[in-house]
């Protein structure tokens, strides 16, 4: 079965796949998905992330089932383990000392002002299902924030442990030259660890003996 592409802490696919029976589709639960609504959601979602893969009340539907049929305690699992990651987005577009790039801060935000919203695709008031289009909005766009927020968290945990002084700029001037320290050792000990050593005491060439 084709699976959506996962961020690495998700530990339950989702499936993205339509149903084949007509007389369920567009139905997420006892909510009717809208057209208009399901074209604006898919908008969105490409304008953060191009290459997603397309929605149609189809795939929200047979997804939306898919939670439903899910005992109580795992589809909240499901939801919360997607939707801790909007508090990541929050943090990273409010830190000041972070300098979010441009095009993510003005994704986040787009993404941030939808989430907020009560009257979504499906609406928050839905038992169940009220937050299933959040967490599909975040699904289908995480390939494209996942880079930029990793790097915010571990800026965030080399703040926390390390407390560098200055402004956020020094801060993360600080960080990086860390971090490209870090690396050059990695790779340092790489090299060693795959090169090869003379015996010790011998030349690495042998003696010529006599003319």
């Amino acid at each position: 079965m084709a699976t959506l592409q996962q961020h690495h802490s998700a530990r339950n696919e989702i499936p993205w796949r339509p149903a084949g029976d007509p007389s369920r589709r567009k139905r997420a639960g006892d909510w009717t998905l809208r057209e208009e609504e399901v074209a604006k959601f898919d908008a969105l979602v490409h304008d953060v992330h191009p290459a997603a893969p397309r929605v149609d009340a189809d795939h929200v539907a047979q997804v939306s089932r898919w939670l439903l049929a899910m005992p109580e305690e795992r589809a909240a699992a499901v939801l919360g383990e997607r939707l801790g990651r909007i508090d990541e987005l929050r943090r990273m577009v409010a830190d000041d000392d972070w300098d979010c790039a441009d095009r993510e801060r003005v994704n986040v935000q787009k993404m941030l002002a939808y989430l907020d919203q009560e009257e979504t695709l499906i609406p928050d008031r839905t038992p169940t299902l009220g937050k299933l289009d959040d967490i599909l909005l975040l699904e289908l766009t995480w390939p494209a924030l996942a880079r930029e927020v990793d790097e915010y968290e571990d800026f965030s945990r080399y703040r926390d442990s390390e407390h560098p002084g200055g402004s956020g700029a020094q801060q993360r001037a600080t960080w990086i030259r860390e971090r490209l320290a870090a690396l050059a050792l990695v790779q340092h000990q790489q090299r060693v660890s795959g090169s090869h050593y003379a015996i010790a005491g011998l030349p690495s060439e042998p003696f010529r003996v006599g003319g």
